[in-house]
């Protein structure tokens, strides 16, 4: 039987002149991430700046508990000046990039750690847990989202529809908690504190335990790491999934209208040929444009995420230097999500070339 094929789809000449524009599309995305950075490190350096607080106030109240206020003020002011807070708000921008630049993002006032040391350790259990939640939700919402167009009308798509309202609109701190009493409290079935057992001997080497567990052949890593994953992951899918169901259920019921499928079914394709063949490849532009954007929801979801369930990711690292001040830990770790944001929306737009090549006509 002869394939039905729709009548957008580009032609070989297409294909070949797209594909060679592909490196050159990739190029120009790329060029596009330091100017994202820079304004959003600019940006995190001015909101930093105005918040109310300081630094050397925390420091100096921490550090000495017995001192009266006025020997507090003093020591706040030293610390100020120690840590070059007391120049101008031009003067400190100017060598904030000017470090940026040399790839020096400091140190964090509170322990003195370095802050990339930091990032590096807190950002692999963030990205664990952010494409972990990407993956629940893309399964569910595309399956369900699929499943009620396929069955338009019908109580399997009223009630789908239903349920992703109600997921799509709880928030995740509720969805969390929820979480927390049902499987943690209630039924004892999930841990709901921390990213693997404090007893078990987890030495770090990349920081992503499913990939030490491989390299170190230790198998009973992944388990407690699952284990611990699972709750805060799907805390965070949920949402993304009710909104997933209902972009899938519009692309997939706007191709299934076309032409060319009507045709697919007239010549006899069963429903899973039709979906197969031709929805899903024509309904997938939106769908993945909708990821895209629902990848950078989730890592800043991962924040609230991470701070009801403890954790230890990127989310509580910032949560934790924006309550004491600590700038450097703060910039930095603004930075590195924002880096993870930009570069999947540049693998996105990638994507776009290859699922659709007249993308890279224009």
């Amino acid at each position: 039987m002869t394939a039905i094929t729709p009548a957008t789809a580009p032609g070989p000449g297409l294909l070949r002149r797209a594909r060679s524009g592909l490196p050159r599309m990739i190029a120009l995305r790329l060029l596009t991430v330091p100017l994202v950075l820079w304004a959003l490190a600019s940006l995190v350096f001015v909101a930093l700046r105005l918040l109310p607080g300081s630094p050397a106030k925390s420091l100096a109240a921490g550090g000495a508990t017995d001192a009266s206020a006025e020997q507090i003020t003093a020591n706040a002011a030293e610390i100020t000046r120690s840590l070059g807070l007391d120049r101008s708000l031009p003067e400190q921008y100017l060598i904030y990039l000017r470090d940026l630049v040399s790839g020096d993002f400091g140190a964090s006032y509170f322990g003195g750690n370095d802050v990339l040391t930091l990032i590096g350790n807190a950002l692999p259990a963030t990205i664990e847990l952010t494409v972990a939640a990407m993956l629940i939700a893309v399964l569910i919402g595309g399956v369900s989202g699929l499943w009620a167009a396929l069955r338009k009308d019908t109580w399997v798509d009223t009630g789908t529809r239903a349920a992703a309202t109600v997921t799509f609109s709880l928030p995740w701190f509720a969805l969390g908690v929820l979480g927390i009493v049902v499987f943690g409290v209630w039924l004892g079935w999930l841990p709901v504190i921390g990213r693997v057992p404090n007893q078990l001997d987890y030495q770090p080497f990349t920081n992503f335990v499913l990939l030490d567990a491989i390299l170190q052949d230790r198998p009973e890593l992944i388990w407690p790491w699952l284990e611990h994953l699972i709750l805060p992951a799907s805390t965070l899918a949920l949402s993304t999934a009710g909104f997933i169901t209902r972009i899938v259920r519009a692309s997939v019921l706007e191709v299934l209208g076309d032409d060319f499928v009507r045709t697919a079914q007239m010549k006899g394709l069963d429903e899973g040929q039709v979906v197969r063949r031709h929805v899903l490849r024509n309904a997938s532009l939106p769908i993945i444009t909708v990821l895209g954007l629902q990848f950078g929801t989730l890592l800043g979801g991962s924040t609230v995420t991470e701070t009801v369930f403890s954790y230890p990711g990127v989310g509580v690292l910032l949560v934790d230097a924006v309550l004491q001040r600590d700038y450097p830990v703060v910039q930095g770790a603004a930075l590195a999500i924002a880096l993870l944001f930009t570069l999947v929306n540049a693998a996105v737009d990638v994507l776009y070339l290859v699922l659709d090549p007249r993308l890279g006509e224009s």
